[in-house]
């Protein structure tokens, strides 16, 4: 991009040597609490003994809610009572579609926008009514927001200058994270004169060098290409786990959702509808919504033929299906209508040679997108239609051609069923 390479450059720094400890400055300013018996430099290990202190967790949302006026009469609930507390050290991304609340919540735990109701709590005190300025939580913004008139070294040590930072710890820090960014020999450039890449890697630099308590994310890397998302989400990951910081990271890019984050959250509408792992989020949906948004899920409308034991028995568009019970959202009845969510990629396609077994079906070849890593296909069966994720293996697997027969198996195990209500508001 540019001429420029954006990573594969080596560690050239210590982070042992990067300063996390503001002793010679205002204790008010602080970034994080400087540990007993340490001057201007704290070890690893020192760092890791001071963020096991105590069982609070680091960041906690209490019902927190914003609502925007629409008119004189009329108001709109942009954040609808959120609860949800983040560990210190831990990397957590809030996703959902546009409109979802998720960037206002965000700017509510900066500062930028005072809540409606609730309360933030941070390492079990309320800064609620705080501005940014008394928080250090800084954000990486979507546009980078870069001073255009200030070079790199400049944007970078902005923070601190507004801090008082001697000459000598400014000069000190900014060697320090353009080196861990591969930004050195940038530092007298002007933003109109970085690519994207470098530019994010600026605004980044600038929110790390404040040494933060936790750091927010809204939507980073929209503005980037692809391969330059993928370079930077690699290293906005090696930073998080180099230094231990806290991270909240707002996107609705779902590979990045599950690529990043130690868990996350997904919202709907204001509201949190699920939180966990990555892979519990994704094979274990708990509404429609999230079964849709995360995991791009093909839905049908199904009724319960019969439980036994652990086991429930449906017919999928002429397809017997035997589901696990616990993959239903509540215990069903026999005759009960639900809404069946199927994972494309829970479908296996092989030739198909005139016979169907148990959790078979065959199908016709409407559509075949070839995606790089996987075939993504459009298939007709019985009365309907069905998308189906084939994973392109070694990048040597031949596609199905269009109107061409195939054989479905499905695996039930990855199947997941929810009640009428859940449909209804999902």
């Amino acid at each position: 991009h540019r001429g420029e390479p954006v990573t594969g450059t080596p560690l050239l720094v210590n982070p042992h040597m990067f300063r996390y400890s503001g002793t010679k400055y205002s204790r008010k300013v602080a970034a994080v609490e400087t540990a007993p018996g340490t001057d201007e430099i704290m070890t690893e290990r020192e760092l890791q003994d001071i963020a096991s202190r105590g069982t609070a967790p680091y960041l906690a949302l209490h019902h927190l809610s914003k609502e925007f006026p629409l008119s004189k009469h009329r108001r709109i609930k942009a954040v609808d009572k959120v609860s949800f507390s983040i560990k210190k050290g831990e990397f957590v991304t809030l996703i959902g579609p546009s409109g979802c609340g998720k960037s206002t919540t965000l700017r509510m735990i900066a500062g930028f926008t005072r809540p409606t109701e609730g309360e933030i709590i941070q390492e079990g005190r309320s800064i609620t009514h705080l501005g940014p300025d008394e928080r250090n939580i800084p954000m990486v913004f979507q546009n980078y927001a870069l001073f255009p008139h200030m070079n790199v070294f400049e944007n970078i040590a902005y923070g601190l200058k507004s801090r008082n930072y001697s000459s000598e710890a400014i000069m000190h820090d900014v060697a320090m994270i353009c080196q861990m960014l591969n930004l050195v020999g940038t530092e007298t450039r002007f933003p109109n004169e970085l690519s994207d890449g470098q530019q994010q890697r600026v605004a980044l630099a600038r929110a790390l060098i404040l040494k933060p308590k936790i750091l927010l994310f809204d939507e980073p890397l929209s503005n980037l290409d692809a391969r330059l998302r993928i370079q930077t989400r690699a290293e906005i990951k090696r930073m998080q786990q180099i230094l231990g910081i806290t991270i909240l990271y707002v996107t609705h890019d779902q590979e990045e959702a599950l690529s990043l984050p130690d868990r996350i959250l997904v919202m709907n509408k204001g509201r949190i509808v699920q939180e966990g792992t990555p892979r519990e989020v994704y094979n274990h949906p708990k509404t429609p919504f999230a079964a849709d948004f995360i995991g791009n899920a093909n839905f049908f409308d199904v009724t319960v033929l019969s439980i036994e034991g652990q086991d429930l028995h449906i017919l999928m568009h002429e397809v017997p299906i035997t589901i696990p019970l616990e993959n239903c959202d509540h215990i069903p009845t026999s005759g009960e209508q639900l809404l069946l969510a199927v994972n494309p990629i829970s479908i296996a396609l092989s030739e198909y040679t005139g016979r169907t077994g148990s959790h078979q079906a065959m199908g016709t070849v409407d559509q075949c997108l070839f995606g790089g890593h996987a075939y993504i296909y459009t298939i007709s069966f019985s009365d309907t239609v069905i998308r189906v994720v084939q994973p392109n293996l070694q990048g040597d697997t031949p596609p199905y051609p269009q109107e061409s027969e195939v054989l479905m198996t499905f695996n039930p195990r990855l199947f997941h069923l929810f009640g009428a209500p859940e449909y209804a508001s999902g």
